[in-house]
């Protein structure tokens, strides 16, 4: 079975070895299956045919039945246009073509009955057609009774005659071809508890639907199959992963409790002590944590990892934290410090600058077990890094790492593995986060600690500067400090964006007593740390960057974040930003500065910030905008592999899928019954990096 769907693209007929190249390199689609699943991104209704009287304005795309009566050429040279004037019983529209003229003329015979179609435009009291598909109605008419597929090409494919009307030709003639290979890997009673049609039909139908009905009912199928094999994998994963890593067991919380009840200096959320409270059942479980906490920025997640690190050093074994930066790491080594020094905690801190003699002193404090949390950037998963017994890892900013730098950590003991906690301060959507990170447990802060005042969010046009350069200086003269951030470090020729080098020299000159510290991705890492630690330190009044400053520094005396040429960031990345401020008691401003031209897009996304503070809320309307390829940088990553389902629309399908793929193997953890084979023989057909088991190919 396999067999038919590997087959290359060239043995199609229409495509042969030159234009299959094309594809491959267009498309992305080297055989059958690959094609098979080219599935189109619109739909033409050509099961209905509209009179000419009945065209009105703002109507899409019409199909109509006629004949042309004579041509008319009009213009010379470039500007020469052919106008058939084509006739119904009701009335007359006119026909223009600006290309191809002596060809269309050859081609339609006046007096002959033709279907032609197209987009109406009204000029004065008559419509016309631009280009219209146009063909002899005795050809036609049998096979036009549904609804007409468009698939996505390119300039170079349609150079070599691969538009979307050849594209669906050949793909009529491939499923014809399929059609008696292609197996239901569904079971039968998944299939009818959802009322879903099987494979075949779907198929036909997604390409060639006979109506919207038949269509929503293929889309349905194909969109539930996908998210179904998608948690499948994930669930199959997570219980492997459960059966097989044992992991320590911590049940002396004395440590914990003892911190709690006599250091802590403010009360934690609800919210915090939810996720404190669900961290701890996993590890009396006995089975190896893999957890992700997720909570806005400020909601107070470094506390929530120390607390839980607490429970690790009373049950005798190492903690490792890991941050994305030097700065972060130094940060957090500082911050924890404070709690960890009462308590008779040896702490340290390694990062790429660590100088020998203190790298040889951590290492003797890890083999010896008296030191009992080392935080650090990468410099923590280098193989000379050995732990006595590392009990807990945890990873702040997951994605800025990798699978294999995570693995690493994981792999720092021999006999066990130790408990991963890996935290995030970019919100993710529900439905991104379940298909994303099915195998981990998803814990979230959701409330920001008391006291914390609500940042104030204004969207400000470039008009707007004297304004803005008033809040600044009322702002630095309070004693407060300011971020001004910015898309680009140069000028561009091909982008018009405010450029970092013209801001300093602008904000120099309108505010020349004030000092000023300057971060962004050219500089080198020792200057970039200078420079950010003068401003933390509060030796300057602001701070002109570009994004580099965005996860997690902390100064609480900054309370502007401007953000020049905001339009040009995305949704998330704002909100980040934003956090840099209202770290303070103090009341914040985020000032989202834009041109005057702004897409309906950009608006959005300045209209959301300026309503919202909720990350969670900015997150799913990131989704909406973006799509869950782009969001994340899921696309690159291989983590999000999907062909037909968009997760910011099919939520409730997802939730289906997934309760249906976890009663699955609540049943049958290993796929054994019978009714199950086709399920296990597919998976297992897949070697382990393929994401996707809802491929035909």
């Amino acid at each position: 079975m396999a067999g038919f769907f590997h087959k290359s693209i060239e043995f199609l007929k229409g495509i042969g070895p030159e234009k299959a190249a094309l594809i491959n390199k267009e498309l992305g689609y080297f055989n059958y299956g690959d094609l098979l699943q080219h599935f189109p991104f619109r739909y033409e209704d050509r099961t209905t045919c509209h009179k000419i009287s009945s065209l009105t304005d703002g109507l899409g795309s019409a199909q109509i039945i006629g004949k042309v009566v004579r041509f008319e050429t009009i213009g010379v040279g470039r500007k020469q246009r052919l106008i058939g004037k084509f006739q119904d019983e009701t009335g007359e529209i006119d026909l223009v073509w600006f290309q191809g003229i002596k060809w269309i003329k050859q081609k339609i015979k006046p007096e002959l009955i033709y279907i032609v179609y197209g987009k109406p435009i009204r000029y004065g009291q008559r419509f016309s057609l631009s280009h219209p598909e146009i063909e002899p109605s005795g050809n036609t008419t049998p096979n036009k009774q549904f609804l007409h597929p468009v698939y996505h090409t390119s300039e170079k494919l349609k150079r070599r005659f691969l538009d979307s009307k050849a594209l669906s030709k050949i793909i009529k003639l491939l499923l014809a071809e399929a059609i008696p290979h292609i197996q239901d890997k569904l079971p039968p009673a998944i299939r009818e508890q959802f009322s879903l049609i099987d494979k075949k039909f779907s198929l036909i139908h997604i390409h060639f639907p006979k109506d919207q009905i038949a269509l929503k009912k293929a889309q349905y199928r194909l969109k539930f199959e996908e998210l179904f094999f998608i948690q499948l994998r994930l669930i199959t994963l997570k219980l492997a992963r459960i059966d097989k890593f044992k992991g320590i067991t911590f049940k002396n919380s004395e440590l914990l409790n003892n911190f709690y009840h006599t250091h802590l200096p403010f009360s934690l959320t609800t919210a915090q002590k939810k996720v404190i409270k669900e961290i701890y059942a996993d590890f009396r479980s006995g089975h190896q944590m893999n957890r992700l906490v997720q909570g806005d920025v400020g909601s107070g997640k470094t506390i929530v990892a120390f607390m839980c690190m607490l429970i690790a050093v009373g049950n005798d074994t190492q903690c490792a934290f890991m941050a994305p930066t030097e700065i972060l790491a130094e940060q957090h080594y500082h911050g924890l410090k404070e709690f960890a020094e009462p308590l008779g905690i040896k702490m340290a801190c390694l990062t790429g600058s660590s100088k020998k003699v203190e790298r040889i002193s951590i290492q003797e404090g890890l083999d010896s077990g008296e030191l009992k949390i080392l935080i650090g950037t990468h410099a923590l998963i280098e193989d000379k890094v050995k732990f006595k017994k590392l009990g807990l890892a945890v990873i702040d900013e997951q994605h800025r790492f990798g699978v294999a730098q995570r693995a690493k950590l994981w792999n720092k003991n021999k006999t066990y593995y130790p408990h991963i906690l890996v935290m995030t301060a970019t919100p993710i959507p529900r439905t991104l986060a379940m298909t994303l990170y099915g195998d981990l447990e998803i814990s979230t802060i959701d409330q920001l600690p008391a006291g914390r005042k609500p940042i104030i969010t204004r969207h400000m046009r470039d008009a707007q500067r004297i304004q803005l350069f008033s809040l600044i200086e009322k702002e630095i003269e309070k004693g407060r400090q300011v971020y001004i951030v910015y898309p680009l470090i140069e000028e561009s020729a091909t982008m018009d964006y405010k450029d970092l080098m013209d801001g300093y020299e602008s904000i120099a000159r309108r505010f020349p007593q004030l000092y000023l510290s300057i971060c962004h991705g050219k500089m080198k890492s020792a200057d970039k740390d200078y420079e950010m630690k003068r401003f933390t330190r509060g030796e300057t009044h602001i701070m002109i960057a570009t994004t580099v400053i965005e996860v997690g520094v902390n100064v609480p005396n900054a309370s502007v974040m401007v953000i020049e040429s905001a339009e040009r960031f995305g949704l998330s990345q704002l909100h980040q930003l934003r956090g840099r401020v209202g770290r303070g008691g103090e009341q914040s401003y985020c000032l989202l500065v834009t041109g005057m031209k702004l897409t309906s897009e950009a608006k959005t996304r300045m209209q959301t910030l300026v309503e919202s503070n909720d990350g969670f809320r900015i997150a799913e309307t990131d989704l909406k905008l973006r799509g869950s390829g782009d969001l994340m940088g899921t696309q690159q990553s291989g983590a999000l592999d999907l062909i037909i389902s968009d997760l910011a629309t099919d939520g409730d399908i997802l939730n289906l899928a997934r309760n249906a793929a976890t009663d699955l193997l609540k049943m049958d953890p290993l796929l054994r019954t019978p009714e199950n084979q086709i399920l296990k023989n597919h998976i297992a057909s897949f070697n382990k990096s393929t994401v996707n088991w809802s491929k035909i190919s």
